[in-house]
């Protein structure tokens, strides 16, 4: 089975199939500030170290891992 996202008849991606991402990728990502798990936020399409109090961006479903780039959970 194909987990790729499938272009509509313009060929685009509809933007909530290119915001998946992998649960294979989930499980072994961590914050690497703590070092600890990552919790996935559907909504904000984020995933969250509460370690860190750091919410990681999803873009184009690649996880940005970079701390600069984190939005602060006090927002």
């Amino acid at each position: 089975m194909n987990d790729a996202p499938s272009p509509d008849q313009t060929g685009a991606v509809a933007p909530a199939d290119a915001a998946r991402v992998d649960p294979r990728l989930l499980e072994i990502l961590v914050c690497p500030l703590t070092k600890t798990t990552l919790r996935y936020d559907r909504a904000r399409n984020e995933l969250v170290s509460l370690a860190a109090r750091l919410a990681y961006p999803i873009r184009d479903g690649i996880p940005i891992m970079l701390p600069e780039e984190a939005r602060p959970l006090d927002e």
